[in-house]
């Protein structure tokens, strides 16, 4: 008698068990937008490209010229509006071409972030190229550049500009931090699919 009580509720126990797991299973909803591990790969593949497209600009020395491409006179990047940040596209030089290629065709967004110190040290961040707000499955890569003192700013057409970035009259927004270091800035690229 026992034992036929104990296997009563050994069974009992077990279809208790199984109703909560069937219940939980019901309970959780799978979108396109849920971790997968083909979601997880597809990040990884646009953390890769990223973090490929910037290691390629910097070794093509094309990434440095992107962020001191600066129009001094109207104390903004060439060729952008009211905004102060690229939103229709990249910028027109080689940095921008290189995006272009790597995500504008493949369905992912992007923004572009410069982030340096200003003289007390407090970390800014200043839009580059600004798409939207990322989703939450974004990745992200980086790239760092020291800006010397005797660096040229960039004028609209590529070519370097008698104007240095550590020189008198200056609207360049990244404040001289240093003697002959103007500044170290990390080039931040955010990307997720649309």
């Amino acid at each position: 008698m026992r034992a036929q009580a104990h296997t009563l509720e050994a069974t009992v126990a077990g279809l208790l068990m199984l109703s909560s797991l069937i219940f939980a299973l019901q309970m959780t909803a799978v979108t396109p937008l849920s971790a997968s591990t083909s979601s997880q790969h597809i990040e990884n593949q646009q953390q890769a490209t990223g973090q490929g497209v910037l290691a390629a600009a910097a070794r093509r020395g094309v990434l440095k010229p992107a962020v001191l491409y600066w129009n001094n006179s109207s104390a903004q990047y060439h060729d952008v509006g009211v905004q102060r940040f690229y939103t229709s596209g990249p910028p027109d030089n080689q940095f921008g071409a290189m995006l272009e290629r790597a995500f504008n065709g493949n369905g992912i967004a992007y923004n572009v972030y410069f982030r340096f110190q200003n003289d007390d040290g407090v970390p800014i961040t200043r839009r580059y190229v600004y798409s939207g707000v990322p989703t939450d499955n974004a990745v992200t890569a980086t790239h760092t550049v020291t800006l010397q003192d005797d660096d040229p700013l960039y004028d609209a057409d590529g070519t370097p500009s008698e104007t240095r970035v550590g020189g008198a009259n200056v609207t360049y927004p990244m404040p001289d931090t240093g003697a002959n270091l103007y500044n170290t800035v990390r080039v931040e690229v955010v990307a997720w699919r649309i």
